[in-house]
């Protein structure tokens, strides 16, 4: 984990302070289900998005929406969805922007949800323990019961991946549907995220990426997945798979017309 946050956490507000009258000690509490910190999971389910296939076409955040919204694991709250001052909340956003310089530009499109870090910066500063870590499969989960809407977690992200339900006022993040993929009731091929169902071009791939057989690791070894925003010592699960040239590069000489495909 990063250092100021350590250091952080050494701290009485946060590391010393009492616990209320009768209350469960937050690192005590579920402790048969939850991932102390530093503890190396055999099992790590997470997302891998390949940068190379994906249009923009926000066909994952419509369908986290929607799921979300109606599925166990929902409501999220949209108190004013449209105008100039739309409030709502999302798990799951795709970035999109322009890199290179003109005329050899491309446009990037960028999912960007939680990526259930192995050592993610939310858990710990939790003062109620609402947030945590799956021992079983690496989620990182939001117990809405214990969550008092302080902000803690989303202040300690570096990713920017928590938002308030404004209506709830608890914070809420990806869950990988941890309601939707364990659903004996729903056939073995919808038993993935929502986004990963709905992606049309297949940029989205889910599955355990602590094992070395399994289509994820595969694709990370075959491609170069990589991290986001390693620098950070979270040690993201989600990776992404780079973008590759597909065509002639553009190169702009002074003086002559531009050319290329």
């Amino acid at each position: 984990m990063i250092q100021w946050l350590k250091d952080l956490l050494q701290t009485p507000m946060l590391a010393d302070a009492p616990a209320p009258a009768g209350a469960v000690p937050a690192h005590r509490a579920d402790i048969s289900v939850r991932a102390q910190p530093g503890e190396t999971l055999a099992k790590q389910l997470a997302l891998v998005i390949d940068l190379n296939v994906c249009v923009g076409c926000h066909a994952c955040v419509t369908s986290c929406k929607q799921w979300n919204n109606a599925g166990s694991a929902g409501p999220l709250s949209d108190l004013n969805a449209y105008g100039a001052n739309p409030s709502g909340t999302f798990f799951n956003r795709v970035q999109t922007y322009e890199a290179g310089s003109f005329p050899g530009t491309e446009t990037i499109h960028f999912p960007k949800s939680c990526l259930h870090c192995e050592d993610p910066p939310c858990v710990p500063v939790c003062p109620t323990g609402a947030s945590y870590k799956r021992k079983e499969d690496g989620i990182v989960l939001v117990d809405y019961d214990k969550c008092i809407g302080c902000k803690y977690c989303a202040w300690a992200c570096p990713y920017g991946a928590r938002e308030l339900d404004e209506e709830r006022q608890v914070m809420t993040k990806c869950t990988l549907c941890v309601d939707r993929i364990y659903d004996e009731h729903l056939p073995l091929a919808d038993r993935k995220p929502a986004c990963v169902k709905a992606c049309p071009t297949g940029a989205r791939l889910f599955g355990d990426v602590k094992d070395p057989q399994s289509e994820v690791s595969q694709a990370i070894r075959e491609r170069g997945g990589y991290a986001l925003m390693p620098e950070w010592q979270t040690q993201p699960a989600n990776q992404y798979l780079p973008r590759r040239v597909t065509g002639p590069v553009v190169v702009a000489t002074p003086g002559t017309p531009a050319t290329g495909s």
